[in-house]
């Protein structure tokens, strides 16, 4: 008897192209849902940290650079006193003992030299010398030691200036002590004035 070839599927035969595909179940869904939320909690955690280094270096980068300008903050107001006592000693100095001394009229051209080159030192380190005298009086830049009456100027107005202030890098190094204009009291009107009428046109 021939062996006649049967093409019927066994229906033992386990192909894999045979099986049905799996179907997701509710589990395999919430672990991807879980997945999923895991996923983007940890990259909202990672661009926080993205963004927190950046700040760290920006804010080191400011401190960094501040440490370079303001180091001398102490030697400079040291040095404000050197240039107050170059001032005074150039104020002390009557302008008659000038034309009559040739020895001190060499004296105070020396002293003001070195006055000229301390104040370009300072320049070149960024110390500036605060300009108050005719200003606004300004909390910022200057100290108010006295009001003066019947200057002329208007209230608040800097009519006097006690010792220069001075600015480091556009840092108040030391305020200006400083004279006001004080407020004049406004004129009490006339006893007949108060019933007056303005009849002009």
């Amino acid at each position: 008897m021939s062996d006649v070839k049967n093409d019927i599927p066994d229906p033992t035969d386990e192909r894999p192209e045979a099986q049905d595909a799996p179907q997701p179940d509710s589990a395999s869904e919430e672990r991807l849902a879980a997945a999923a939320a895991e996923i983007g909690s940890l990259k909202d955690q990672l661009l926080r940290a993205l963004a927190e280094t950046e700040n760290v270096r920006r804010r080191a980068a400011r401190e960094r650079e501040d440490a370079s300008k303001f180091a001398v903050t102490a030697f400079a107001r040291d040095m404000l006193t050197v240039a107050d006592n170059l001032r005074r000693a150039l104020e002390a100095v009557a302008p008659e003992a000038l034309a009559e001394d040739e020895a001190l009229k060499a004296l105070v051209t020396g002293v003001e030299m070195t006055e000229r080159q301390l104040f370009a030192a300072f320049e070149k380190h960024g110390i500036k010398r605060i300009d108050a005298l005719g200003q606004k009086f300004d909390s910022n830049l200057h100290q108010a030691m006295f009001e003066v009456p019947g200057s002329g100027q208007p209230a608040g107005t800097v009519v006097e200036q006690m010792q220069a202030g001075y600015l480091l890098n556009d840092r108040l190094l030391r305020p200006a002590m400083v004279g006001v204009a004080k407020g004049e009291p406004a004129q009490a009107a006339e006893p007949g004035d108060a019933g007056r009428v303005d009849t002009t046109v």
